[in-house]
């Protein structure tokens, strides 16, 4: 049905496994609270899980829909790279 639908459709199959390109939380908003949560050492996993809830809560709606928005023209790069490593 989707293939009907939506002529622009990625099957599954077509889709890079595994790729953080393609993930919106591993190219973005993970680098966002990395800077948030991690400049400054913690003395242990739960100050260290308090600073990452806090930095998640941090993050306005207006970043995402940035990171959202940006995600079509990380898709045309991942295929004009032929589904290969790309900035």
């Amino acid at each position: 049905m989707l293939r009907e639908e939506c002529p622009d459709f990625i099957s599954r199959d077509e889709w890079p496994p595994y790729s953080p390109d393609l993930n919106l939380h591993d190219y973005s908003v993970w680098s966002i609270l990395e800077e948030k949560a991690g400049s400054k050492p913690h003395p242990n996993v739960e100050s260290l899980k308090r600073a990452l809830l806090k930095a998640w809560d941090e993050i306005n709606v207006e970043t995402l829909a940035k990171i959202v928005d940006n995600f079509p023209k990380r898709l045309e790069k991942c295929v004009a790279a032929n589904g290969g490593h790309f900035k």
